[in-house]
């Protein structure tokens, strides 16, 4: 009895170039370039006519998993390269009047709940962070790094041992890359 090959095919929209070396995507677009780790040795890439064939050898349930995880991650780098992606913060300071600011490379969070001492956290590389009032937008064309980012910006200010719904002094992530959070 022998397994059948099970294969996924990716349209490559208008702009973009894509090549694949050892299991290395490298996406090119009108925003930048891309380099994605997507080695599996059982996973096999072909690029033809701008359609990516991502195939496996056998139809099982892991490696149509892992073809489907390969096909939704160059999805992701598509539309990084060409929109990018944008996770918005939202400032919420009730008891203490909390500011935020970017000296140089480092994001910075001056009178979070009182404290003398300000929190800081290094801008990771290929991302910007920018403020406006009290909504913190960070964007990059790497989907990975902006939600990075954002998470640790959102992590500055956790406090464990509170009651969020009592003590809401934080910053907080309320839309991820277009999508509203409840």
């Amino acid at each position: 009895m022998t397994k059948k090959q099970y294969e996924e095919n990716l349209n490559i929209p208008d702009g973009i170039q894509v090549t694949f070396n050892k299991g290395v995507a490298l996406v090119n677009g009108p925003k930048g370039e891309l380099k994605k780790n997507l080695f599996n040795p059982q996973i096999t890439f072909k690029v033809e006519n701008n359609i990516i064939l991502i195939s496996a050898p056998n139809l099982t349930k892991k490696s149509k998993k892992v073809v489907n995880t390969f096909k939704a991650h160059l999805k992701n780098t598509f539309k990084g390269v060409v929109e990018g992606h944008t996770y918005k913060l939202k400032v919420c300071s009730g008891h203490f009047p909390m500011s935020v600011g970017l000296k140089g490379n480092t994001f910075e969070i001056k009178n979070f709940i009182g404290e003398k001492v300000p929190r800081t956290v290094n801008v990771l590389e290929g991302t910007t962070v920018k403020i406006d009032g009290s909504d913190v937008i960070v964007e990059s064309i790497d989907k990975e790094r902006a939600g990075q980012m954002a998470a640790s910006i959102e992590q500055l200010t956790r406090r464990p041992g509170f009651d969020k719904r009592i003590f809401q002094d934080g910053i907080y992530i309320v839309e991820k890359d277009g999508k509203e959070l409840k």
